[in-house]
Parts: C-alpha cells; structure tokens; sequence
C-alpha cells in the first residue's frame, strides 16, 4: 500500500510538468514577430484620421476630372485632320462633304470612347474593354490567359451617367468644331455674316460652361481607351 506522502508526489508531478513548459523561452523568431504585429497595431491605432478636403482641394479634384471630358486621340485626331480634310478653310462640294463625315467618325468615337474602360489584371498589366450590363468586356486580353473572376470584371458594368458623359463628350466636341477656325471656313466661310457669327460666338462658350459643370457635378471613374490611365 503506497503512502500519502508517494501519492501526493504523483499528483504534483503534472503540475510541475505544466510550471516547466511554460518557463521555456520562446524562439527568437516568434517573439520578433509579435513585437513586429504589436508594433503595426500600435503604428495603426497612433495614426490620425484623415483631414477633411477644403473647399478648394474639392473644386481642383473636380476640375482635374474635366481632362476625361474628350478623348485624347479624337481630339489629336481632329487637330491633324480637319486642316487636310477642309483644305484650310476652302471647302468644295467633296472637301465639305469629307469634312462632314470626318466629324461624323470623331463625334462617333467620342460617344463610344465614354463606353470603354481599363483594368489591370493581377498580373500587373493594364487591358481595355467596354462596358456592358453584366461588366467590362475585355478586347486586347489574351486567349490563353487566366479567365477573370465576375466579381473583378462586374463592377465596370455599364450605368446611366455613362450616356450623360457620352452626350457631353458630343456636346463638347461640338463646341471645339464650332470654334475650329478651318471648319467655319469651310461650312460659313471665311467671313461669315453677323448673325452666324454671334452664334459662334456665343453657343459654343454656354455650351461648354454647361457641360464642365455637369461633368462636375457626375465626374467619370472610367478609364478607357484614349483616356490617361491611372491605378483602380
């Protein structure tokens, strides 16, 4: 028959088991990285909020935003063309119609350019597409890449302000025609009469002020073709 003296000696032994596991010292690299979480918790918690945007920091963001108004290249595009297409200013019956249908193309890529956007896959490289009611429809994407999750593609889905955007893209573009010194040439010529040239005077300035204030007021997060590219 053991003794209470023995017994209680096994009973201990568990315990004291338990009392040197705990004593013994943690690895080096465990504990440098609860001090380096510790230490990003505690960066994260000192840092401050965010300062509120001043009226002004708004107003320059809103105006920055007036750069996606037109394509680019449409512009490019009309900038080298209208001078060859118009023959200066001096229309015939085939230069002002050619005129004509060379607006016709650049407003139709000004419309459908407020439809396209870009998205940078997670390799890193930057595809464009068009935006449709289920999400963007990759053009330039390779065929044997990765397929795309929905998820990734669905939130450049196709939504009312993009026809807003489209029609003042025309708007604008319009106004830049209307001011273009070779387009009056050819369709009024080089000394139109008092009448038309008030109202080249005058529309095109209203027009453009009311769409830079729409645009401002509806800014695009798109990106597409023709437009600067920047991170999503």
């Amino acid at each position: 028959m053991a003794s209470p003296s023995a017994s209680s000696s096994l009973r201990q032994r568990p315990a004291a088991a338990t009392s040197a596991e705990q004593q013994q010292p943690v690895p080096p690299q465990l504990q440098q990285d609860d001090d380096e979480q510790q230490r990003q918790v505690q960066d994260h918690q000192q840092q401050p909020p965010p300062a509120p945007l001043t009226p002004l920091s708004q107003a320059l963001t809103s105006t920055a935003n007036l750069a996606n108004l037109l394509p680019t290249g449409t512009l490019l595009a009309f900038n080298l063309l209208s001078p060859t297409f118009t023959n200066h200013g001096a229309c015939d019956a085939t230069t002002a119609l050619l005129t004509r249908g060379l607006l016709a193309l650049l407003a139709l890529s000004c419309a459908l350019a407020s439809f396209t956007d870009s998205l940078r896959a997670p390799d890193g490289r930057v595809y464009y597409g068009v935006a449709t009611p289920r999400g963007l429809w990759l053009l330039d994407y390779p065929p044997g890449a990765p397929p795309l999750l929905p998820k990734d593609t669905a939130r450049y889905r196709l939504a009312l302000v993009d026809f807003v955007h489209a029609a003042l893209s025309l708007a604008v573009f319009g106004v830049i025609a209307a001011r273009d010194k070779n387009v009056v040439g050819c369709f009024w010529g080089p000394s139109p009469d008092r009448a038309t040239a008030e109202v080249l005077d005058i529309l095109p300035l209203g027009v453009g002020v009311l769409c830079s204030l729409l645009f401002v007021a509806f800014p695009t997060r798109r990106h597409g073709i023709g437009y600067p590219v920047t991170n999503h």
